[in-house]
């Protein structure tokens, strides 16, 4: 499934009249919820049938159409599901019990509620909200795609204003020809990645770059009396603050990955668990700023849409390995480069980023675990040759020092 978003363009009754369907939506997600913890053994259609008798019992539920109060029960079922999962796998720490909403931001709409113009630029909501027809502002066509191909349709609030969303069921898939190049990458703070063939990506930064715009915004919210109109609009400029370098960021990793993806068959990485290391409070706010797990993911969507082989390797002694012979060198922090006794020198992210393609090519099976021997396989109708220059110049370089190997 493909997403489409589009800005609406509207009066402010119908963005009010948004906002009263969005508060609905929460309400009834937050009702299934209740309902499941009250009472044992509630299943997926025990909800979907509860949002019936909401609406019998609250006026207000009823005016929004019957495929948007089922979304919710679908909304808080998956958060229910999550959390049985979590138990399951047995994941260490809190298991995401599901919470009760307080500010939910969209509300989604199945198959009825809506109807598209012939010429696909105006949507109708049909429900009894009285949300009207909206100008739908952006670049995509719809016209591509078949209405039945339309599974959800959601409009979001955000800080600059109202965009509606357009589930479509459609293959995302692409043909790209193989390059026959595969890349490690070690990702950091002090430069975003480092690859295994030593290049650098510089970290943007966006978040340290506007803390000071930030900051003076929030001030300002601090100084408004709480429930003005006044207030209301210092947050916004805040919130449009915050949403500015979220883009800003999310601009910058997708690119990225889609570069990264394109110009490799194979990309190897680091199954970080952020989560846990942001707990780190002198270097959370750095960490969160970088991004890795939105790099991470957009990678995967990439290297699932053009064919290609992501691989993510345990992260353990990634930057202790020395990538020439494999022994331990110990090293903190601060130490920015690998020096081993068999003559390897790199700089300390370029050595672990070529540990991280060795790692992922040993679980495809495209090297040997011998040390010291380089075996290249076949995989299926693409051959992938391992780039010597990249993954084992250290070992040539021993080899050129030492006639003795």
């Amino acid at each position: 499934m493909i997403t489409y978003e589009f800005k609406i363009k509207g009066k402010e009754p119908q963005y009010r009249a948004i906002d009263e369907a969005i508060r609905t939506s929460q309400f009834i997600r937050n009702k299934c919820l209740r309902f499941w913890i009250d009472n044992k053994g509630v299943n997926k259609y025990n909800l979907s049938a509860y949002c019936a008798v909401l609406a019998k019992e609250f006026p207000f539920a009823n005016e929004l159409n019957s495929t948007a109060r089922q979304a919710s029960a679908e909304r808080c079922w998956a958060g229910i599901t999550r959390f049985f999962d979590n138990c399951k796998k047995k994941i260490a720490g809190k298991k995401g019990f599901p919470r009760f909403k307080k500010n939910q931001r969209s509300v989604e709409y199945k198959k009825s509620g809506w109807k598209l113009t012939e010429d696909r630029k105006r949507i109708t909501f049909t429900d009894k909200k009285w949300i009207g027809s909206f100008k739908l502002i952006g670049t995509y066509d719809l016209h591509f795609y078949q209405v039945e191909q339309i599974q959800r349709v959601r409009l979001v609030k955000r800080a600059d204003g109202y965009y509606c969303q357009f589930g479509i069921q459609a293959e995302n898939t692409q043909e790209v020809e193989p390059t026959g190049k595969s890349i490690g990458l070690d990702v950091g703070l002090n430069h975003f990645y480092t690859d295994s063939s030593g290049a650098k990506i510089d970290n943007p930064r966006y978040l340290r770059k506007s803390e000071r715009r930030l900051k003076r915004l929030q001030r300002q919210v601090s100084k408004k009396v709480k429930g003005s109109n006044n207030r209301k609009k210092a947050i916004n400029r805040l919130g449009r603050k915050h949403l500015r370098v979220s883009r800003q960021r999310k601009d910058f990793v997708v690119k990225l990955a889609r570069c990264v993806v394109i110009s490799n068959d194979i990309v190897a990485f680091e199954d970080l668990k952020v989560r846990n290391m942001v707990k780190n409070h002198h270097l959370a706010k750095s960490i969160s700023d970088a991004a890795w797990s939105q790099f991470r993911e957009w990678i995967q969507y990439f290297a699932l849409k053009f064919g290609k082989v992501a691989v993510a390797v345990p992260p353990h002694f990634t930057s202790q390995n020395c990538s020439g012979c494999g022994q331990i060198v110990k090293k903190s922090l601060s130490i920015r480069t690998h020096a081993c006794k068999c003559g390897v020198i790199l700089d300390r992210d370029e050595n672990a980023a070529i540990n991280i393609l060795i790692k992922a090519l040993k679980l495809l099976g495209y090297i040997s675990n011998t040390v010291g021997h380089t075996e290249i396989n076949a995989c299926g109708e693409m051959l992938l040759y391992l780039n010597l220059e990249t993954a084992f110049k250290q070992e040539r370089s021993v080899k050129q020092e030492s006639p003795s190997l």
